[in-house]
């Protein structure tokens, strides 16, 4: 299982949202990265991604975006794939 990194913020409920769909599909641990705490962690974020908003999903290496770029990436098969990849 690829490890996996979401910037995150404490109200937010797309944030949940995609913790939740990741750990129904197996996901155990996941690196939280509060930009909320942190206001370096938000220009990496920024920087690294090209958005403001959170969540922000890496499964490895591969930027798979938001909330609905997750489910979106569910909806198609490519999540499980992306996380059983070596």
């Amino acid at each position: 299982m690829q490890n996996v990194k979401m910037y995150t913020t404490a109200t937010c409920p797309y944030c949940s949202r995609a913790k939740q769909i990741l750990k129904a599909k197996g996901v155990t641990e996941i690196e939280e990265i509060r930009i909320d705490l942190d206001a370096q962690a938000r220009s990496h974020m920024m920087e690294s991604t090209g958005r403001r908003t959170v969540p922000q999903i890496f499964i490895g290496q591969t930027h798979v975006g938001g909330c609905d770029d997750l489910m979106a990436l569910d909806a198609q098969g490519g999540l499980l794939p992306l996380l059983n990849a070596a």
